[in-house]
């Protein structure tokens, strides 16, 4: 029986794309341990639903990947964990700048102004924003657990968790022992672009069973692989970051835990990496580096409280964001003339989330919470052209080589009660129902200041017809008002419920559905008529209100042979409702966010790890998908660039897997070689039609590349020593991963990281 199942994992094997096991050890018992460590069997334990629970028992689709598991694979960002993630794609079109779709909920991989369809989370922190903003690459060292929720996660993780939620869980200090670890890469891509990664931590027990402290720091300088022409600049596309965080535990009592935190990261790329397929395959254009730079701070402290009846879990959270968006935007005008924004974004932040847990044994599970967020995103925009430009064109009145300087804010709060509540009729069945209930307020605010100029036109018609030159005196200069948008309300409920059965102790079976939403937009231009010219063409919409999904998924999570075969299926169908877009007005073209009718996405994800004998192991995992529009109107398609049945922007499959065989080496060490592949398949980048004309096929429009990413690792662990020698994308796959969906944009397409080679080095004292 036991060969008659592993024949047919290894064929499944075959006709999916193989990915890694994702395990976290968690047995106390040492007998048990033993027992479990002989035959590599590892129990998963996630915290998704905001309490301990074996993965195997959780009624959703998770995946989850341990310290140990990020190293072998060298997992240091977003694009491994989605690389090895079923279901997931990480749209990343540079560094800094990342856009998760899930389940194929998503109408381009940029979402330009709308909120990210997947929440991302540091510890009690969603540092998600505005599809179009910089979300900073957080540090993967010295982590307990990233965990990575499938399906809408409305009712724990609240508004943005339209189509999953990720939680990255940083590890705690142990009050018991002292830990030391570093860690250094080394790598080389292609023959000369050196990549250097330092880790380091240090645990320290202030006071046996009382108090520790562990302090985390890194540093990467990786040098680029993509040329710039336009300043001249080779390998333009280099990083340096840096950062680290602190973390003190204080443990009064045997009831109380006080944390403490404080981190800080520094991620300043020099360009960057997407390139203009007609320059070449690694060569981009543009006047400046385009720059995507981020630095947060954060501030937490999380006090635990064992009650007899249920634990207190109080996380209040400070963070400052502070991001330079530097782009060039000629391509709008196919390089005619200087048109650039220089902008700086300042993200305040204040998150209160109390909430509290049951303890003990009982047919009752339930978890109570109350969530309060507050953001302030201020963000200095400055348009330039350049003082040549200017000098030469005769075009005078500025006073700098800025034409339109202003500043703006949005103030977002958004309270929120949710609670879930299991009831185990026995072992072996249990229902679950949840809710959450809030309100979320969005207004955007213009300050007085700055100013505006008539340099686009004038300079559009100098390109158009030189004599422009005699009707354009010094540019006129207009100061900015003070202006209040219009404030968006939105009260959301959203719920779940589920069903699990277990037909015996080795396969977990489950019925889910659940809702998730997103928070409203504001439009800046509210209430603007359409011109003259086309009186009967819309008004300005105040914005777009919330989108919503249901998720119907059915789900099974089984266990074999001691652990040696395990397998996790869901199938699901989620009905997307009032989907947020960017839209334009046919008569004029303006930009503004809206809804349009609805969407449908339904698939199949798989997760399967086989060990036929000690040593060797198979991972695989893998999702299907089908995702389009399915209720559209005239008037929706003609300002979305949508038409009915269009896909969305997913792969119809995405999927990886790990074969890996461990071996000793005499002396209680041991050595290891692995083969890791990723693969997605292509999907559009945007809906087919320019917004605003509906019969006209998009200039942008355009399907990313099937890829496959393989990767070889070899390594031995030497005691406290463990050394990996890896080749990244040895077949030097320079597929496109990612198509920019707006024209203002040289360079529109992400590819592949060219062929890499390194050594690996983790010392644990």
């Amino acid at each position: 029986m036991k060969a008659i199942l592993f024949a047919s994992a290894s064929a499944m094997a075959l006709l999916a794309q193989p990915v890694s096991a994702q395990v976290q050890s968690t047995e106390t018992a040492a007998d048990s341990t033993a027992k479990k460590q002989q035959r590599g069997d590892r129990e998963i334990v996630v915290t998704a639903t905001r309490r301990t629970v074996r993965l195997q028992d959780v009624p959703l689709s998770v995946t989850a990947f341990n310290q140990e598991e990020l190293d072998d694979l060298g997992i240091v960002g977003f694009e491994g964990i989605a690389q090895n993630t079923p279901g997931i794609v990480v749209n990343r079109p540079t560094q800094n700048f990342n856009n998760f779709t899930a389940r194929g909920i998503n109408t381009n991989g940029y979402s330009a102004g709308l909120q990210s369809a997947v929440a991302i989370y540091v510890d009690e922190l969603p540092i998600s924003a505005n599809g179009n903003s910089t979300i900073l690459d957080p540090n993967l060292y010295d982590v307990e657990r990233v965990e990575f929720l499938r399906g809408p996660q409305g009712t724990l993780f609240g508004s943005n968790s339209l189509a999953g939620a990720m939680r990255i869980i940083t590890k705690s200090p142990d009050l018991d022992e002292f830990e030391a670890s570093a860690s250094v890469d080394l790598g080389l891509t292609g023959s000369n672009t050196v990549r250097q990664r330092y880790n380091a931590m240090i645990n320290i027990p202030l006071m046996t069973d009382e108090a520790g402290l562990r302090v985390t720091g890194y540093y990467r300088n990786e040098d680029g692989w993509v040329d710039n022409i336009g300043t001249g600049v080779k390998d333009s596309n280099s990083l340096e970051a840096y950062g680290g965080r602190a973390t003190l535990m204080l443990q009064p009592s045997d009831r109380m835990q006080v944390k403490l935190l404080v981190s800080y990261e520094n991620s300043q790329p020099a360009d960057s990496g997407l390139t203009n397929p007609n320059l070449g395959k690694f060569v981009r254009r543009s006047d400046r580096p385009d720059l995507f730079q981020g630095e947060l701070t954060n501030y937490n402290a999380t006090i635990n409280y064992e009650f007899d009846f249920a634990e207190l879990i109080s996380s209040t959270t400070m963070s400052n964001y502070d991001a330079s968006f530097y782009v060039d935007l000629a391509g709008t005008y196919d390089q005619a003339f200087p048109f650039a924004l220089d902008a700086y974004g300042y993200d305040d932040l204040f998150v209160q989330e109390s909430r509290l847990v049951s303890r003990g044994k009982g047919p009752f599970e339930w978890v109570a919470g109350f969530f309060y967020y507050d953001k302030r995103r201020t963000v200095d925009f400055a348009y330039r052209s350049t003082e040549e430009y200017l000098a030469a064109n005769g075009l005078t009145g500025l006073p700098d080589e800025y034409y339109q300087r202003f500043n703006s804010y949005t103030d977002q709060t958004e309270i929120a009660g949710f609670g879930e509540l299991t009831y185990r009729f026995s072992d072996s069945f249990w229902i679950t129902g949840g809710l959450r209930y809030g309100n979320t307020k969005v207004q955007s605010f213009t300050r007085a200041g700055g100013y505006s100029s008539n340099y686009l036109t004038a300079a559009y018609c100098r390109e158009l017809f030189p004599a422009c030159g005699f009707f354009f005196p010094p540019l006129t200069i207009t100061p900015n008002a003070y202006a209040e948008g219009l404030k968006v309300s939105d009260d959301r409920l959203s719920w779940k419920a589920s069903a699990s059965w277990k037909p015996n102790s080795d396969l977990t079976t489950y019925v889910t559905v659940s809702t998730g939403f997103r928070t409203p937009v504001v439009n800046a231009r509210a209430g603007l008529a359409p011109p003259a010219a086309a009186p009967n063409d819309i008004v300005i919409p105040d914005g777009a209100k919330s989108d919503g999904v249901t998720n119907y998924e059915v789900g099974l999570k089984g266990s074999w042979l001691g652990g040696d075969l395990t397998a996790n299926l869901a199938a699901y169908y989620i009905d997307w409702k009032d989907i947020q877009v960017q839209a334009n007005r046919v008569s004029d073209s303006i930009q503004f966010a809206t809804n349009i009718g609805g969407a449908e996405s339904y698939g199949l994800e798989f997760e399967f790890l086989a060990r036929p004998f000690a040593g060797l192991s198979l991972a695989v995992n893998g999702s299907f998908n089908r995702a389009k529009v399915t209720d559209l109107s005239p008037v929706e398609a003609a300002i979305s660039g949508a038409v009915p049945g269009v896909r969305l922007a997913s792969p119809h499959f995405q999927g990886s897997g790990t074969l890996r065989y461990d071996f000793a080496v005499g002396d209680g060490k041991t050595a290891f070689a692995a083969l890791n592949a990723s693969h997605v398949g292509s999907f559009p980048n945007q809906f087919p039609n320019v917004p605003g004309d509906p019969d006209t096929v998009s200039p942008t429009y355009d399907f990313t590349e099937a890829w496959t990413n393989v990767n070889l690792f070899a390594g031995v662990k030497l005691g406290a020593l463990d050394l990996t020698a890896y080749v990244e994308n040895i077949f030097d796959d320079s597929s496109i991963t990612y198509i920019h969906p707006e024209a203002f944009l040289d360079g529109r397409y992400a590819r592949l990281r060219p062929r890499t080679v390194g050594l690996r080095a983790n010392y644990r004292f």
